[in-house]
Protein backbone atom coordinates (compact mmCIF):
# COMPACT_ATOMS: atom_id res chain seq x y z
CA UNK A 1 0.00 0.00 0.00
CA UNK A 2 2.83 2.36 0.80
CA UNK A 3 4.21 1.99 -2.73
CA UNK A 4 0.83 2.99 -4.19
CA UNK A 5 0.62 5.99 -1.87
CA UNK A 6 4.14 7.11 -2.76
CA UNK A 7 3.34 6.74 -6.45
CA UNK A 8 0.23 8.90 -5.97
CA UNK A 9 2.24 11.55 -4.11
CA UNK A 10 4.95 11.61 -6.78
CA UNK A 11 2.87 11.36 -9.96
CA UNK A 12 -0.74 12.05 -9.00
CA UNK A 13 -3.56 9.78 -7.97
CA UNK A 14 -4.81 9.41 -11.55
CA UNK A 15 -1.45 7.84 -12.50
CA UNK A 16 -1.84 5.02 -9.98
CA UNK A 17 -2.85 2.04 -12.07
CA UNK A 18 -2.28 -1.63 -11.48
CA UNK A 19 0.34 -1.74 -14.26
CA UNK A 20 2.15 1.38 -12.94
CA UNK A 21 2.21 -0.09 -9.44
CA UNK A 22 3.48 -3.42 -10.81
CA UNK A 23 6.32 -1.63 -12.63
CA UNK A 24 7.19 0.30 -9.46
CA UNK A 25 7.30 -2.80 -7.29
CA UNK A 26 8.96 -5.01 -9.91
CA UNK A 27 6.22 -7.62 -10.05
CA UNK A 28 3.84 -8.82 -12.72
CA UNK A 29 0.50 -7.02 -12.80
CA UNK A 30 -1.31 -10.31 -12.27
CA UNK A 31 0.64 -10.80 -9.02
CA UNK A 32 -0.92 -7.65 -7.57
CA UNK A 33 -4.34 -9.25 -7.77
CA UNK A 34 -3.33 -11.66 -5.03
CA UNK A 35 -3.23 -8.60 -2.72
CA UNK A 36 -6.02 -6.39 -4.09
CA UNK A 37 -9.19 -7.28 -6.00
CA UNK A 38 -9.21 -4.33 -8.38
CA UNK A 39 -8.06 -0.78 -8.98
CA UNK A 40 -11.10 0.40 -7.01
CA UNK A 41 -10.08 -1.82 -4.09
CA UNK A 42 -6.58 -0.32 -4.25
CA UNK A 43 -8.01 3.20 -4.28
CA UNK A 44 -10.25 2.39 -1.32
CA UNK A 45 -7.27 1.13 0.64
CA UNK A 46 -5.34 4.28 -0.23
CA UNK A 47 -8.29 6.39 0.91
CA UNK A 48 -8.47 4.53 4.21
CA UNK A 49 -4.75 4.94 4.79
CA UNK A 50 -4.85 8.65 3.99
CA UNK A 51 -7.83 9.22 6.29
CA UNK A 52 -6.04 7.38 9.07
CA UNK A 53 -2.79 9.30 8.60
CA UNK A 54 -4.67 12.58 8.50
CA UNK A 55 -6.71 11.86 11.63
CA UNK A 56 -3.52 10.96 13.51
CA UNK A 57 -1.91 14.21 12.36
CA UNK A 58 -4.99 16.21 13.36
CA UNK A 59 -5.20 14.55 16.74
CA UNK A 60 -1.61 15.44 17.58
CA UNK A 61 -2.01 19.01 16.29
CA UNK A 62 -5.19 19.64 18.28
CA UNK A 63 -3.96 18.17 21.55
CA UNK A 64 -4.16 20.82 24.29
CA UNK A 65 -5.45 23.54 21.96
CA UNK A 66 -8.75 25.37 21.88
CA UNK A 67 -10.48 28.23 20.13
CA UNK A 68 -8.50 30.00 17.45
CA UNK A 69 -5.36 27.98 18.21
CA UNK A 70 -7.24 24.74 17.57
CA UNK A 71 -8.84 26.11 14.40
CA UNK A 72 -5.45 27.26 13.09
CA UNK A 73 -3.88 23.89 13.94
CA UNK A 74 -6.69 21.99 12.21
CA UNK A 75 -6.40 24.07 9.04
CA UNK A 76 -2.60 23.95 9.03
CA UNK A 77 -2.62 20.18 9.47
CA UNK A 78 -4.84 19.63 6.45
CA UNK A 79 -2.84 22.10 4.42
CA UNK A 80 0.55 20.63 5.32
CA UNK A 81 -0.70 17.10 4.62
CA UNK A 82 -1.87 18.25 1.17
CA UNK A 83 1.56 19.76 0.52
CA UNK A 84 3.50 16.79 1.92
CA UNK A 85 1.30 14.09 0.37
CA UNK A 86 -0.67 15.50 -2.57
CA UNK A 87 -1.75 12.11 -3.93
CA UNK A 88 -2.84 10.82 -0.55
CA UNK A 89 -4.70 14.06 0.13
CA UNK A 90 -6.58 13.55 -3.12
CA UNK A 91 -7.24 9.92 -2.19
CA UNK A 92 -8.67 11.04 1.16
CA UNK A 93 -11.47 12.72 -0.78
CA UNK A 94 -12.51 9.73 -2.87
CA UNK A 95 -16.05 8.59 -2.26
CA UNK A 96 -16.43 5.43 -0.19
CA UNK A 97 -19.46 3.18 0.06
CA UNK A 98 -21.49 3.83 3.21
CA UNK A 99 -20.33 0.86 5.33
CA UNK A 100 -16.67 1.52 4.50
CA UNK A 101 -17.07 5.25 5.16
CA UNK A 102 -18.66 4.58 8.55
CA UNK A 103 -15.83 2.26 9.59
CA UNK A 104 -13.09 4.55 8.25
CA UNK A 105 -11.37 7.42 10.03
CA UNK A 106 -13.73 9.84 8.25
CA UNK A 107 -16.04 10.07 11.28
CA UNK A 108 -12.97 10.79 13.41
CA UNK A 109 -12.27 13.84 11.21
CA UNK A 110 -15.78 15.06 11.96
CA UNK A 111 -15.26 14.46 15.68
CA UNK A 112 -11.93 16.30 15.66
CA UNK A 113 -13.46 19.24 13.79
CA UNK A 114 -16.38 19.23 16.22
CA UNK A 115 -13.85 19.31 19.07
CA UNK A 116 -12.58 22.62 17.68
CA UNK A 117 -16.10 23.98 18.15
CA UNK A 118 -15.86 23.48 21.92
CA UNK A 119 -13.82 26.67 21.96
CA UNK A 120 -16.72 28.56 20.40
CA UNK A 121 -20.33 29.01 21.40
CA UNK A 122 -21.86 27.24 18.42
CA UNK A 123 -25.18 25.71 19.52
CA UNK A 124 -25.27 21.94 19.33
CA UNK A 125 -28.04 21.95 16.70
CA UNK A 126 -25.80 24.12 14.50
CA UNK A 127 -22.60 22.12 14.87
CA UNK A 128 -23.07 19.93 11.80
CA UNK A 129 -23.43 23.09 9.71
CA UNK A 130 -20.34 24.62 11.31
CA UNK A 131 -18.30 21.44 10.76
CA UNK A 132 -19.33 21.40 7.09
CA UNK A 133 -18.53 25.10 6.72
CA UNK A 134 -15.08 24.67 8.24
CA UNK A 135 -14.35 21.73 5.95
CA UNK A 136 -15.64 23.48 2.85
CA UNK A 137 -13.56 26.57 3.55
CA UNK A 138 -10.33 24.75 4.37
CA UNK A 139 -10.53 22.12 1.64
CA UNK A 140 -11.88 24.57 -0.91
CA UNK A 141 -8.93 26.89 -0.39
CA UNK A 142 -6.44 24.01 -0.45
CA UNK A 143 -7.93 22.60 -3.66
CA UNK A 144 -7.96 25.98 -5.39
CA UNK A 145 -4.36 26.63 -4.42
CA UNK A 146 -3.30 23.14 -5.50
CA UNK A 147 -4.89 23.74 -8.91
CA UNK A 148 -2.84 26.92 -9.36
CA UNK A 149 -5.81 29.28 -9.09
CA UNK A 150 -3.83 31.83 -7.05
CA UNK A 151 -0.49 31.48 -8.83
CA UNK A 152 -0.69 34.62 -10.95
CA UNK A 153 -2.20 37.21 -8.66
CA UNK A 154 -1.27 39.33 -5.68
CA UNK A 155 -1.21 39.32 -2.72
CA UNK A 156 0.58 36.12 -1.90
CA UNK A 157 -1.87 33.23 -1.25
CA UNK A 158 -0.49 32.95 2.29
CA UNK A 159 -2.00 36.36 3.09
CA UNK A 160 -5.40 35.22 1.82
CA UNK A 161 -5.05 31.94 3.75
CA UNK A 162 -4.59 33.90 6.97
CA UNK A 163 -7.63 36.03 6.09
CA UNK A 164 -9.67 32.83 5.65
CA UNK A 165 -8.64 31.61 9.09
CA UNK A 166 -9.44 35.05 10.55
CA UNK A 167 -12.86 35.02 8.88
CA UNK A 168 -13.59 31.48 10.08
CA UNK A 169 -12.62 32.45 13.61
CA UNK A 170 -14.86 35.52 13.50
CA UNK A 171 -17.81 33.59 12.11
CA UNK A 172 -17.44 30.79 14.65
CA UNK A 173 -17.16 33.38 17.42
CA UNK A 174 -20.46 34.93 16.31
CA UNK A 175 -22.30 31.95 14.83
CA UNK A 176 -25.95 32.82 14.26
CA UNK A 177 -28.09 30.85 16.67
CA UNK A 178 -31.23 30.99 14.56
CA UNK A 179 -30.42 31.36 10.89
CA UNK A 180 -33.93 31.13 9.51
CA UNK A 181 -37.08 29.07 9.47
CA UNK A 182 -36.53 27.62 5.97
CA UNK A 183 -34.93 24.39 7.18
CA UNK A 184 -38.23 22.60 7.65
CA UNK A 185 -39.55 23.66 4.29
CA UNK A 186 -40.40 26.71 2.28
CA UNK A 187 -43.22 29.08 3.09
CA UNK A 188 -43.44 30.08 -0.56
CA UNK A 189 -41.49 33.33 -0.17
CA UNK A 190 -38.45 33.16 -2.43
CA UNK A 191 -37.41 36.79 -2.16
Amino acid sequence: MEDACRLADEQGLERVTMSALARRTGVQTASLYTHVRSLRDLQTRMTLQALSELSDRLSVALSGRSGRDALTALAASYRSYAADHPGRYEAAHLRLDSPTARSSDGPRHVQLTAAVLRGYEVPEEEQVHAVRFIGATIHGYIDLQRSGAFAHSQPDPEVSWQRCIDALHQLLSHWPTHLDEREGGSDGDHS
